[in-house]
């Protein structure tokens, strides 16, 4: 799959706002990345740093399948 140049990055940090909490948010630059925006976070706080990770992640992954063209769907024979 062949996905093209973003134009505005997405970045993925973990925060830890109480000892042992962590969550995971999508922050949003503009194009020379600057001025970040919470573009989606966690709804529940992971117990480690790898569980928040894992999470975050997975939902980057999410946010670059759904801003992806649509791929023409091949035609049978």
């Amino acid at each position: 799959m062949q996905v093209g140049r973003m134009t505005q990055p997405i970045e993925l940090i973990i925060e830890e706002p109480a000892l042992g909490s962590f969550v995971w948010r999508l922050l949003e630059t503009d194009a020379n990345g600057a001025n970040p925006k919470v573009l989606r976070d966690a709804f529940d706080p992971a117990d480690t740093y790898e569980a928040a990770l894992a999470a975050g992640q997975r939902a980057l992954h999410s946010e670059i399948r759904r801003r992806a063209p649509a791929q023409p769907h091949a035609q049978g024979a």
